[in-house]
This record gives C-alpha cells, sequence and structure tokens, in this order.
C-alpha cells in the first residue's frame, strides 16, 4: 500500500478514552519492561515510521525479512523488527495472549498480542543481515550478547507514546512532519540523514542536494540509539541548533527521529529510505558508506562504499522515495570551496579532517579550523569533550585470581592521589561484591550482572570527571565489551589485562581456593572450571611473575601518560 507524501499515515494507538480503559484492564496482563532499543522500535511502530509493519513481526515475516528483504506478503522491508525476550518471561506467555508493553519506569506504552513465539537463528540473521556473523560489527555483537534468546511476533494496539522530555519542539512524528508540508505548501523535500555533528561539508553537501532536487531540506538525525563511541544526541542537537541560521529558515527545516540504528550499511539504508517516505519526504540523500560500523574483525570495511546507492537506487520506484547521491566533500584550499572528491580540479591541494583526527584535536586543545567546521559547533563539541588530561576515565584490570589486579590497583591509585587533580574510586572484585553485589553467587549469569554493575558505577564516575580503577576477574569477552562501551560514552576506557599465568597465580593461592576447585569443591571457578577469555586488544598487558608491583603500576601510569589523560 503506498500513500500520498500529504496524506496522513495510519497510526497504531486507540482513542483516548480506550487507551484509559486499557491502562486499566492491562493491570492484571503479564508485562514486558522494554529495552531503551524496543522502546525506538515501538514508537516507530505506533507513530507509522514504520508503515505497513503493524506490529512486532511474525516469524514468517521474519524469515522473509532476513532472507530476501521482503515480508510473507511480499512487501519490501529489509531490518528485522522484533519483540526479544529472556527465556524465562517467554516461559510464561504463548501464542495468543496480551502482554503489557511498558517503559524502564513502569509506564503502559502498548499491548501485544503475542501471534508467534520462536527461537531465531542469530548466526544466519547476522550473515544475511549484515553480511558477516563477526561481532566486532556493534548489531551482530548485540544481537549475540544483548537481545535475549526468545523472539515474540503480533499486533501492537498503541496507547500513549514515549514521554521525551528534551527538545519537545523538535520532535515530529510522521503525521506531524507531514500537516507541516502541507501547511508550507513544499511538494519536493529530501531528506538528509546523519549521527554527527555538522560541519562545514555537510553543509555544502546538503546546499547541493536541495539545489539539484529542486527540494526543501529536511535535517533529520537520529537521537535514538546510533553506534557505541558516537557524539551524544544532546551535544549533536545544540550542534544543529547553533548552525540553523546558516541555512535558510523558509526552505530549511529540522526534525529529530527517535530511531534506534543497527548500522547495517546498505540494508540499513534502504531502511532509513522508507523510513523518510513514511515521513512525508520525497527525496533522500545517501552518501559515501551510509551507516557504517566501519571495519570488521580483519581490518577491512564491512561494507562498500558505495553499496549502499546502489541497493536504494535498484529499489527506489518500489519506494516511491527519490535518491540522491552524494560522494565525499572535500575542501580544495586554492579554490576556498568543498568539491565532491570525484570533481577536485587536477592539481589542488585537497584539505580534510578525519572523524578521528577532529576526536584528537578536541582531546588534545588543538586548533580546529574555520574552513572544516563552525565556531559555534566546535564550541559546543569542546564544552562536551575539554582535553584529555581534564576529562574523568577508567582503568579496568584484568586477569585470574591471583594473578596481582587488586595490589596494582591499588598503587596506581596511591600514585594517582599523589599527583591530585580528580578523585580516585577503587572499586576492587572482592569489595564490590560485599557492598554492592552481596546478594549475587558465583554463577555465569551472577559474574555478569556484578561486572556490569561495576561497569555502571566506572561510568558515573568518568562521567562525573573522576577516575574508576577497576580490579575484578572478567572473565568473559562480551562483558567487558559491555563495559567498555558503557564507559567510552563518557570517557577513555584503558583495559589493563595482568596475564600472569595459571601456575603462578595457583602458587600464589593463599586461600587454597585453585586447590578446591581442582578437587571439585568449588564449581565454575575461573580458569578451573570455567574458562577466562583473554583479551586480545588490551591497551596494556602486565605479567606480575618476577616483576615488582610498583614497576607495573608504573607502566600503566606511563600508558595514561602517553594517552593524554595525565600529563607528565
Amino acid at each position: 500500500m503506498t500513500l500520498s507524501h500529504h496524506a496522513p499515515i495510519p497510526e497504531l494507538y486507540v482513542s483516548a478514552d480506550s487507551a484509559q480503559k486499557l491502562k486499566i484492564e492491562a493491570a492484571t496482563l503479564p508485562s514486558w519492561d522494554l529495552t531503551a532499543r524496543q522502546v525506538c522500535d515501538l514508537e516507530l511502530l505506533m507513530n507509522g515510521g514504520f508503515f505497513p509493519l503493524r506490529g512486532f513481526q511474525s516469524e514468517a515475516d521474519y524469515n522473509g525479512t532476513v532472507e530476501n528483504m521482503r515480508t510473507a506478503d511480499g512487501t519490501l522491508w529489509p531490518i528485522p523488527v522484533t519483540l526479544d525476550v529472556s527465556e524465562k518471561f517467554a516461559e510464561t506467555v504463548a501464542a495468543g495472549q496480551d502482554i503489557a508493553l511498558r517503559d524502564q519506569e513502569g509506564v503502559i506504552l502498548a499491548i501485544l498480542s503475542i501471534s508467534d513465539k520462536w527461537v531465531p537463528n542469530k548466526s544466519k540473521e547476522a550473515e544475511h543481515v549484515f553480511g558477516a556473523d563477526d561481532l566486532a560489527h556493534p548489531a551482530v555483537n548485540y544481537l549475540h550478547n544483548v537481545a535475549g534468546p526468545v523472539y515474540l511476533g503480533g499486533a501492537i494496539t498503541g496507547i500513549q507514546q514515549p514521554v521525551h522530555y528534551d527538545f519537545k519542539a523538535r520532535r515530529d512524528t510522521p503525521n506531524e512532519l507531514r500537516a507541516f508540508f502541507r501547511k508550507m505548501g513544499w511538494r519536493r523535500i529530501v531528506a538528509f540523514q546523519t549521527r554527527n555533528p555538522l560541519h562545514r561539508a555537510h553543509q555544502e553537501l546538503t546546499f547541493r542536494a536541495a539545489k539539484e532536487a529542486e527540494a526543501n531540506l529536511l535535517i533529520h538525525p537520529v537521537v535514538g540509539m546510533t553506534k557505541p563511541g558516537d557524539v551524544d544526541h544532546f551535544t549533536r542537537v545544540r550542534c544543529y541548533e547553533a548552525v540553523l541560521d546558516q541555512y535558510p529558515a523558509s526552505t530549511t527545516h529540522l526534525s529529530l527521529l527517535n530511531l534506534a540504528m543497527r548500522m547495517g550499511g546498505p540494508r540499513e539504508a534502504l531502511w532509513h529510505a522508507i523510513i523518510r517516505k513514511n515521513h512525508g519526504l520525497t527525496h533522500f540523500i545517501v552518501g559515501r558508506d551510509h551507516a557504517g560500523p566501519g571495519k570488521n574483525s580483519a581490518g577491512k570495511d564491512f561494507y562498500d562504499p558505495y553499496a549502499a546507492q546502489t541497493l536504494v537506487a535498484e529499489h527506489q520506484k518500489e519506494i516511491g522515495i527519490e535518491m540522491v547521491d552524494f560522494k565525499q566533500m572535500v575542501y580544495v584550499q586554492e579554490k576556498s570551496q568543498y568539491y565532491p572528491v570525484d570533481e577536485v580540479p587536477e592539481g589542488s591541494t585537497v584539505l580534510d579532517i578525519s572523524g578521528t583526527e577532529l576526536r584528537r584535536r578536541l582531546r588534545e586543545g588543538l586548533e580546529i579550523p574555520d574552513w572544516f567546521s563552525f565556531p559555534q559547533v566546535v564550541t559546543e563539541l569542546r564544552r562536551t569533550s575539554p582535553p584529555r588530561a581534564k576529562q574523568g576515565f577508567t582503568v579496568f584490570f584484568t586477569g585470574l585470581s591471583g594473578s596481582g589486579k587488586s595490589t596494582i590497583a591499588n598503587a596506581l591509585m596511591v600514585k594517582l592521589m599523589e599527583m591530585g587533580g580528580r578523585p580516585v574510586t577503587l572499586l576492587d572484585g572482592d569489595v564490590v561484591r560485599k557492598h554492592l553485589s552481596s546478594e549475587l553467587g558465583f554463577s555465569k549469569e551472577h559474574r555478569d550482572i556484578n561486572i556490569k554493575r561495576i561497569g555502571y558505577v566506572a561510568s558515573e564516575i568518568t562521567k562525573n570527571g573522576g577516575i574508576a580503577i577497576c580490579a575484578p576477574i572478567a572473565p568473559y569477552t562480551a562483558t567487558r565489551r559491555a563495559v567498555r562501551e558503557m564507559i567510552e560514552a563518557f570517557g577513555a576506557f584503558i583495559e589493563v589485562h595482568v596475564a600472569t599465568s595459571i601456575e603462578e597465580c595457583e602458587r600464589r593461592d593463599r586461600k587454597g581456593l585453585y586447590k578446591l576447585a581442582r578437587e571439585g569443591k568449588i564449581k565454575e571457578f575461573t580458569g578451573i572450571s570455567d574458562p577466562y577469555e583473554a583479551p586480545t586488544k588490551a591497551e596494556l598487558v602486565v605479567d606480575t611473575e618476577g616483576t615488582d608491583v610498583d614497576y607495573c603500576a608504573q607502566q600503566v601510569i606511563l600508558k595514561l601518560e602517553s594517552m593524554g589523560l595525565i600529563k607528565a
């Protein structure tokens, strides 16, 4: 079913009176507390952003989407939209049953009428949707290590939209945007998708796109979930607002999209185009490596830089939105202006600053030239990203029991406190268990919870400009990665692998824990009956065998100095 760009789009909300009755009736239903990603997906299901989906996908629609980008009835849909839940919760519900979907505060947002319950083949989903079953891809890591193992599908009855307290005036539903376009008399509108701050190259790209399409411009940044490590959306929106006056007010509009990105490259670009069609757009800018997640485990790009443009071009007529393709924009010094990379005059001097280089300049307090960005944007970025020597950070020691983690951590804490300047907090595994996790056992699930609690506290310390030193065993790669992502949203994360051999750890074992584990008296003991997944990309590796503690702590200090986190 295709709709004109101005006609209202179907929503899944019931009337206010019906919603009030359903809220009362839902008190007796089983409840699922939605994750942050599920809240984003539910909002776009209910407001028509994911039209023609009427709920979380059934097993047949999911299989079709995974295998050939089409639902069971043949509708083009490239990214699965499913409700993943825990095994424990899945055991309590069945097809034909209604459940209440609630936000993290327990507010009911919708009712799901379950039509399907199944255990998906996640490796197949990763291969087909994201091109590789590679944990270096953020969506594949989410699929295997964050998402629940069971999927539920079924129709949604919308009760109320999720509450947003930030930038309310900038948040438009598809129908609100369509009404705005009708009111303004806009017939041709091109959307610019972004998850980054706007710099001068982006401005030039959007001006050219609007001119080429003879269209008005909608700057439509994603403010739901983006790639771990991206600039937070609060900072980005302040950057967008700071440069909005650089655009003609009569032909440009800024609106925020609460989408949870998957960084799925070509398929994601096609998904973005469908979502923009639902918001009333006629044209959509697809850039180089659109929604690409970066490098795979082998150090190569996940997707060909122009694969997204190719896929959207193949399907643009079916979707009903026209693609505007743009290549990378670079600054030509002699001409004092931006050119598409393939239109640079021969013999010209090309200037460009990569995202990595921009972060380095912010981190080290270096100049960011006016040709690259707007002074207002740089000011906002410096507010959020002060020089590294003034930021909070986390040093995360990991290693076997008895490897020397706690001893080095204590020595490091004293050295950092001696330097002064920032508060230092030591989050030792045993101490945290006593004060934060006393009710937990030592199963894999409970150890993961314990490490994530440490990560959460460390992220709060880092966010507020302090130094967190953590010294748990942390045996699992996926859990350490989750902690890294939690902390890197606010500051640097330095993983230190204390790589002391298990033989040396056993020799030092004053409590006799290894002996008891080998006798089977302690179950799930790391290194004996439970694996220790050694880090492969730790920022620093130390071995305490035959090395004194002071030297190991000094190695960490030198690493922190080289990263600019402390001043020599």
